[in-house]
């Protein structure tokens, strides 16, 4: 019986990708700056050979046993979509399409007669200014906020007490079928909030409705081979609800982490599949390099007890979708390395994976580490960690 838990740290960028620029990314670095800047403890993800990934500067001086290593990715964009795709083994040759004027409004008349509300905003923000700036105007005249940002996404902000989360994802719903084509944005987020004006909070009822992924994943084919394909956190979302047996809806970093272990205490054959989405939306987002440096610690805390749940022949892969640096100017997602930390029970050394040519040699490893067949047209690094 062997058990693959994927864990991604959303947004945790391993330094500029070579094609940054294309992005206007140059210089970025989540993990390095971060690092330099805020000094995290993170001994448990340093034994597994954090501070060996080129970048992060993490500096440790005891025995490393683990494998480490960064990746590229080659799908276009800089997203969580493409990057979770892309680890899962799908790239996406297309970038999904942003939106930095706003949405056609063409196409905003039509929305607003499909759901029978005016829509206010219509233009790139940061969820929290918005709400400070259209919050007060949403309760008073019970109009939608709708607003995009440097990724393709389509979002909806609602008070829950005038429109339940339920409301508010059937909105979600009828964009996510309206956006298609040259509007196919890679997903349309419900943004539920609560409170007053001059103190609005987001909930944890956030919801995500993603494009269905463009060829087949590794959690479908874990799933056809007949073995438990498990979906933490926003997983379900990001896969479009495709290729999962099992999933736990937990929002936040520490409730995500409750439930991994949980099912780290279970008995099956499969993947489980975890995004921790904290460090994305909640510090890099908002420029907060103390809070995510905060997040990664909070993360190290909870990994040794991971590391003690694993059975033999199980194996663990740490890594991220994307860069998003709260030390940058932007507060947009970055185009990054990804890093990548694996280990296994009885691995006694430490192990350069390198740099991979994409993400989806990490989905290559998962199927042949699970006995399958597809590498998906990458290159497995599972012989390296026996």
């Amino acid at each position: 019986m062997s058990r693959v838990f994927l864990t991604v740290l959303d947004a945790v960028g391993a330094g500029e990708a070579p094609d940054a620029a294309d992005y206007g990314d140059e210089g970025t670095n989540t993990l390095g700056h971060v690092i330099a800047t805020c000094h995290p403890n993170l001994p448990n993800m340093a034994s597994l050979g954090l501070g060996m990934i080129p970048g992060t500067g993490y500096q440790w001086t005891e025995k490393i046993t683990g494998a480490y290593g960064r990746a590229q990715e080659l799908s276009k964009g800089k997203d969580t979509t493409s990057g979770h795709w892309e680890i899962a083994g799908v790239r996406v040759t297309q970038p999904f399409p942003t939106f930095p004027d706003g949405f056609p409004r063409d196409f905003m008349e039509k929305y607003e007669k499909a759901i029978g509300h005016r829509c206010i905003g219509n233009k790139p923000a940061s969820g929290t200014v918005i709400l400070e700036e259209l919050g007060e105007e949403h309760l008073k005249n019970h109009t939608p906020i709708v607003y995009t940002s440097g990724d393709s996404v389509f979002q909806i902000a609602c008070h829950e007490e005038l429109f339940p989360p339920e409301k508010l994802y059937e909105f979600c719903r009828i964009a996510r079928e309206m956006l298609q084509g040259e509007l196919g944005v890679g997903r349309v987020i419900a943004r539920p909030f609560v409170g007053v004006p001059g103190a609005f909070q987001r909930t944890g009822n956030r919801r995500d409705f993603s494009m269905p992924p463009c060829g087949r994943t590794l959690p479908q084919a874990v799933m056809d081979a007949g073995m438990e394909s498990i979906g933490v956190g926003k997983i379900e979302d990001i896969f479009a609800h495709e290729g999962l047996t099992k999933i736990d809806h937990a929002a936040g970093n520490p409730a995500c982490i409750e439930a991994l272990i949980r099912f780290m205490k279970e008995d099956f054959t499969g993947l489980c599949f975890t995004n921790l989405v904290d460090t994305d939306s909640v510090y890099g987002h908002r420029n907060d390099p103390q809070g995510f440096a905060a997040a990664l610690e909070a993360f190290d805390l909870r990994l040794k007890e991971m590391l003690d749940l694993m059975h033999p022949g199980d194996l663990m892969i740490i890594t991220a979708d994307h860069g998003c640096d709260p030390c940058d100017i932007s507060t947009d997602h970055t185009r990054e390395y990804i890093p990548i930390l694996a280990w296994t029970p009885g691995m006694t050394k430490a192990v350069d994976l390198g740099t991979r040519k994409t993400f989806a040699d990490i989905a290559a490893t998962c199927a042949e580490w699970l006995g399958l067949e597809e590498r998906f047209d990458a290159i497995s690094f599972a012989e390296a960690l026996k």
